[in-house]
């Protein structure tokens, strides 16, 4: 897979943006970012398109910003010209994806059935937009056209909004999510900039699901690990379970038999996606440590642990 396409899928949505004013593009690309999506796909609809793509890969040249709505050789140019990364086409178009894919640019036209998907593999493509996706027939859709097709990745696109998103990205076929819940064109049209940033935030705190799974504590030794777990067995009716390396009490107190990690212990966080979980925090200055990283028999990252420690607690970001 395209390295492009690597890092939607690590970012998770993708804003569909369109922008009647040009001088609105910095302001818009300034909350995306602070609201943690550093990833826009502007729509040819308007005659700003190109000189917006320009001006956020200008000034925000670390956001990943594509084209969509692309429908000609010559806008892809233009698009291209102007900074963007990536194309998206509502429809296949076999002259602009053959375009696209020979100067190495990645596109995900738009499909919709099987046949679709099928010149998409012929022209070389492992990820396709699928739209409009609701109206498609949704994610009962994708499943049944991933089922023969297991090489293709899909980005749904139409009709996704914060009360579905997580049940798309949940099934493993799902590249990314586009969606425009977040940066509405009254919204922009209004310059309401700071309320998209905090729907942006919304959008991602949904995406991801931070919550708390587990408190870690350092023992000195085994039976210190099992004296506390039975404390909060006697005390709160939390059973004690004793495992290899720790010993718990309920689901969410684990006594460590050795110290570990954090000088006082570690507190474990759950999210929906540990990998886009960690990209998002590296995004708002938040280090994880590469080499804790854990990995299913799939190759998705399960946990990985922050550099820093809170209140004297490591933190271990793991998948709920």
């Amino acid at each position: 897979m395209n390295d492009v396409l690597k890092q939607i899928q690590k970012i998770g949505i993708v804003p569909v943006v369109v922008l009647n004013d040009a001088n609105d593009a910095a302001s818009l690309a300034k909350a995306l970012c602070e609201g943690g999506l550093p990833c826009a796909e502007v729509t040819f609809r308007t005659a700003a398109a190109a000189e917006s793509i320009q001006i956020m890969t200008t000034e925000f040249p670390d956001m990943l910003v594509g084209a969509g709505t692309v429908l000609t050789i010559e806008q892809v140019d233009k698009a291209v010209a102007a900074g963007a990364k990536f194309i998206v086409s509502p429809g296949l178009n076999p002259k602009v994806v053959k375009y696209c894919v020979d100067k190495g640019i990645p596109i995900t036209p738009g499909t919709s059935n099987p046949s679709d998907i099928e010149q998409a593999l012929e022209l070389g493509l492992d990820v396709v937009k699928f739209f409009p996706a609701e109206a498609a027939g949704g994610l009962a859709m994708i499943k049944a056209m991933a089922a023969p097709y297991t090489t293709m990745k899909f980005m749904p696109t139409g009709g996704i909004n914060a009360g579905n998103l997580c049940e798309y990205l949940s099934f493993p076929k799902i590249l990314a999510c586009g969606g425009s819940w977040m940066v509405s064109g009254k919204l922009i049209d209004a310059g309401e900039f700071d309320q998209i940033r905090e729907l942006t935030r919304e959008a991602v705190k949904t995406m991801l699901g931070f919550e708390l799974v587990h408190v870690g504590i350092n023992c000195d030794n085994e039976q210190e690990a099992i004296s506390t777990a039975a404390a909060f067995e006697d005390i709160f009716g939390f059973t004690k379970k004793v495992g290899n390396s720790s010993v718990f009490a309920g689901s969410f107190v684990e006594c460590m038999k050795t110290p570990y990690l954090g000088a006082k212990g570690h507190i474990a966080v759950g999210t929906n996606f540990v990998d886009r979980a960690a990209y998002y925090l590296d995004s708002i200055g938040v280090k994880t440590i590469a080499d804790s990283a854990k990995y299913d028999a799939n190759g998705n990252m399960v946990s990985i642990y922050l550099e820093q420690e809170i209140g004297g607690f490591a933190v271990h970001i793991v998948k709920k």
